[in-house]
């Protein structure tokens, strides 16, 4: 909300029209910041590590900046599928998503201590 008041702002006031095509990948800049952010940081968000789970390597490694973006990306594309990425997991035998398989990722329990 505190960046679109900003923009607002620098825009004199002017709020931007609904549907600003402009404005939707502002928005989805700012969720991509979060996330890579955060999955590169340390391989969980504030919300996976209340549930204890992290994100990382299929070989059990850290996150790069580019595996979390590339990661981001194929979870963008799960969710233009009408989200059919996210229930792949539920067939696939090592209940990896598509944004998994593509990024080369999993997600694991978090262990004890490290987040």
């Amino acid at each position: 909300m505190l960046s679109s008041f900003i923009l607002v702002i620098a825009r004199g006031g002017e709020a931007l029209p609904p549907g600003h095509s402009g404005y939707r990948l502002f928005l989805l800049a700012q969720v991509g910041a979060y996330f890579i952010g955060f999955w590169w940081r340390g391989g969980q968000t504030p919300g996976m590590r209340t549930w204890r789970i992290r994100v990382e390597g299929a070989d059990g490694s850290r996150l790069t900046l580019a595996r979390s973006a590339l990661r981001f990306g194929a979870a963008v594309l799960s969710v233009a599928a009408l989200g059919v990425g996210f229930w792949w997991m539920l067939a696939d035998a090592q209940a990896r998503s598509w944004h998994d398989r593509l990024s080369g990722t999993r997600m694991t329990p978090a262990a004890a201590g490290r987040g």
